[in-house]
């Protein structure tokens, strides 16, 4: 369990919350938060009593992204290996959301830039606050964009508006973020935390072995053809077929009743 006051975590209903929790800094990135962000993910990841995982900030930010003054004390040190151990950080931020078997909520709290824009990007869905703004703000400080940015963006919005996005290095207010994809819904700043919690409770309902096989093909599909998608279709199909929550789920269709996934009385073959 993370104790380390920087990360905070809860688990309720079986929505597991992980909190940024610096707020008089906008939630930034500072020292070795970002391993207490990973180890959080991943504890998430491996609990049996979560099946979906809602990422916030506490405060009036999601995440600054890294702490501007902390790295410029780095690089007038010229650490420049601690430096890029706050980049390589990333990749195990990154990872456990993309890799994690469990949908993942980015609850937009307020802005998120840089290293915190792309933990958003990350996740499966990302549900924003009016007050929210989102931003590739690396070249502001003479920077090239990273934590998975140069991979994520394009694939959101495209070559073209992920080069102005990065080029620029503008905030995009919550409502632009939403027309052009970087965000899945807007909504008033005082609903944001009841939103997240009805969407990640609908989520928690459904059959824990479909949406993970369901995110698995989301994420070969980017680097897949259409003939190794149908290959992977038949096999996690057949997985699915095989699953209790497949037998419970044709049963209540049958029965004209609403299914009971990954409860242990029901489905069991």
């Amino acid at each position: 369990m993370i104790t380390e006051a920087h990360v905070l975590v809860d688990v309720s209903d079986s929505i597991g919350t992980v909190t940024l929790n610096r707020p008089d800094k906008l939630n930034a990135f500072f020292g070795t938060m970002r391993d207490e962000i990973g180890e959080a993910l991943e504890e998430m990841a491996g609990r049996e009593d979560v099946r979906v995982v809602v990422v916030t900030g506490r405060g009036r930010a999601f995440c600054a992204g890294a702490d501007v003054g902390y790295m410029a004390d780095l690089l007038e040190r010229g650490a420049y290996d601690e430096a890029n151990l706050l980049v390589t950080a990333g990749r195990r931020v990154i990872r456990s959301i993309i890799e994690m078997p469990k949908p993942v909520i980015a609850a937009l709290n307020g802005p998120a830039a840089g290293g915190g824009a792309n933990m958003a990007l990350a996740c499966d869905l990302r549900i924003a606050s009016d007050r929210a703004a989102i931003g590739q703000t690396f070249n502001r400080i003479g920077l090239a964009p990273d934590w998975g940015s140069s991979w994520l963006v394009p694939r959101l919005v495209g070559r073209a508006r992920a080069a102005e996005l990065f080029f620029l290095a503008e905030m995009v207010d919550a409502a632009q973020a939403e027309r052009i994809g970087l965000v899945n819904r807007v909504v008033p700043h005082a609903d944001l935390e009841d939103t997240v919690r009805e969407v990640a409770g609908r989520l928690a309902a459904k059959p824990a072995l479909a949406l993970a096989l369901a995110k698995e093909a989301l994420r070969r599909s980017l680097s897949a053809d259409l003939d190794e998608m149908l290959d992977f279709e038949v096999r996690a199909q057949d997985e699915a077929f095989r699953s209790a929550d497949a037998l419970e789920g044709t049963r209540a269709f049958m029965e004209k009743r609403a299914p009971h996934f990954g409860d242990p009385g029901r489905g069991v073959r």
